[in-house]
């Protein structure tokens, strides 16, 4: 792990529940990301895959260790630079359509990501129609609610929600899981456009180990909330050191035999641009 790194993690700790009733979810976790690079965070249900994305976004908190971000340390930083910190981490959830208030237009859903204080769509306009053109929706979009859209348009709505605060930083958690093939590799070309063109840097939790190979430069393996192996994806993939990473490349969650051949796995990668294939180009 790099002095370097954009975000630091050192010895994460995360206790879900309270009193006796508490359980530790994530334990002494280590793990820096660079700039620009995309980590795929794989695991089993119940791994700790979402625990860690959600405590890096600030929605849980932290039980011992430390998020550092931009040379910020999360933890003792005073509010204000806490609130600032944050904004240049977005979140992306499994299911946008529950994330997303039913109530309010795609305009005042994205006004109000925009300036938190001063959500007024009229004065935002033209940065509501630039991020939602940036995931191919139309000014169209701005009002109407979220029950009018698809899935894989109301995960891209969720993704501009993201992006409109220019963040540094997506934390996507599993946001392909809930689609079908074809959406998905749609929502997948998107992701690595925006990655290549904004020089984001991503954490990509997955279940889809074949989507993860192709999409991400480096891999993160999860067993009972700790870190089992980790390290650039085609040397992982490759060589696995750990026997519960090579029984996750053997097996997807089904049962099913791990072929990246079969046409259900590789569909939504196989249309990606040939550069956002990343086995072969590293």
């Amino acid at each position: 792990m790099s002095d370097t790194s954009l975000l630091r993690i050192t010895g994460l700790s995360v206790d879900l529940g309270h009193g006796i009733r508490s359980t530790r979810v994530l334990h002494d976790v280590d793990l820096g990301v660079e700039r620009g690079r995309t980590v795929g965070i794989v695991g089993e249900s119940g791994s700790g895959k979402s625990t860690l994305a959600k405590t890096i976004v600030g929605l849980h908190r932290v039980a011992a260790g430390s998020v550092v971000f931009d040379g910020v340390e999360l933890a003792s930083a005073p509010r204000a630079t806490v609130a600032a910190v944050r904004r240049r981490v977005q979140y992306v959830p499994q299911d946008p359509y529950s994330s997303l208030d039913p109530r309010r237009t795609i305009g005042q859903t994205l006004a109000e990501a925009i300036d938190p204080v001063g959500a007024r769509q009229r004065r935002h306009h033209a940065r509501i129609v630039e991020v939602l053109a940036s995931v191919a929706l139309g000014a169209d979009a701005v009002d109407r609610y979220p029950h009018e859209f698809s899935g894989g348009q109301r995960q891209r709505i969720a993704i501009a929600r993201a992006l409109a605060v220019n963040p540094d930083v997506i934390v996507a958690d599993e946001i392909t899981s809930a689609l079908d093939v074809s959406t998905q590799a749609e929502i997948l070309r998107l992701l690595e456009k925006l990655q290549r063109e904004r020089n984001l840097t991503m954490l990509f939790i997955s279940h889809n180990l074949a989507v993860v190979e192709q999409l991400c430069d480096e891999v993160v393996v999860l067993l009972h909330g700790g870190i089992v192996e980790q390290g650039p994806i085609a040397e992982v993939f490759a060589d696995p050191r750990e026997a519960y990473t090579r029984r996750l490349l053997e097996s997807v969650p089904g049962g099913a035999a791990f072929d990246v051949t079969a046409p259900v796995v590789t569909a939504a990668v196989q249309t990606m641009p040939a550069r956002g294939r990343r086995r072969g180009l590293r």
